[in-house]
């Protein structure tokens, strides 16, 4: 005597649509929320680390402002109906006494694993560095990431003269702009000079005309 199958009862390709709909719309509602609540925080953030990395490349300025450069030349305001998001920044610090320092400056340039981005004061007065900080790398460890861990290699930037002159280390006969590159890292330091000359082949003139019509 047999027994007749289970008869299997089929969802509707209806249904499963509609679930699946249902699912990724509550995805991707998450996901807006998450978002929502996660950038103001990470701006916050990135906005907070660029403050400190100004004070340290410019040696603890009273005080520094945002200048923003368009068409040429350095304001010290956003130019009437220019969106400021889209503009290049420049920060200019002051003593105690009110006297500009210098100017910091943000640099970016591809290294050997990704994109380095960094920060350095200058003083167009003298022509000389004040110092560089790196603010985002993704060189290898132990070898390219040196450029912001070699305490030598960073101090070499305060006070050594624009443009700079990348030399291997243990080659440098004290000529001005000389800057040692890192044994091992060659591409990644090689890189932090080229991506400071580069940017002041572009501002220097700015910042020069800027603090002459500032009369500092």
């Amino acid at each position: 005597m047999s027994s007749a199958a289970p008869e299997r009862s089929e969802v509707p390709a209806r249904r499963l649509l509609g679930t699946l709909g249902l699912a990724g719309a509550i995805a991707g509602l998450l996901i807006v929320l998450v978002y929502q609540w996660a950038e103001p925080r990470i701006a916050s953030h990135r906005a907070r680390v660029l403050q400190l990395a100004v004070q340290e490349v410019l040696h603890d300025p009273a005080r520094f402002e945002t200048l923003f450069v368009h068409d040429g030349s350095v304001h010290t305001g956003a130019p009437a109906g220019v969106d400021t998001a889209g503009l290049e920044r420049v920060y200019l610090g002051y003593d105690d006494a009110g006297a500009p320092v210098g100017f910091a400056v943000t640099a970016a340039k591809p290294g050997f694993q990704d994109v380095i981005q960094l920060i350095f004061g200058f003083d167009p007065r003298t022509g000389r560095l004040l110092g560089m900080k790196v603010l985002q790398s993704l060189e290898t460890p132990g070898l390219g990431d040196k450029i912001e861990k070699d305490s030598t290699f960073v101090a070499a930037f305060e006070g050594v003269a624009a443009p700079l002159l990348p030399v291997k280390r243990g080659a440098a006969a004290g000529e001005a702009g000389e800057v040692e590159m890192i044994t091992g890292a060659t591409i990644s330091s090689r890189t932090v000079i080229e991506a400071i000359n580069a940017a002041l082949d572009r501002l220097r003139p700015l910042l020069e005309a800027y603090m002459a019509r500032e009369g500092s």
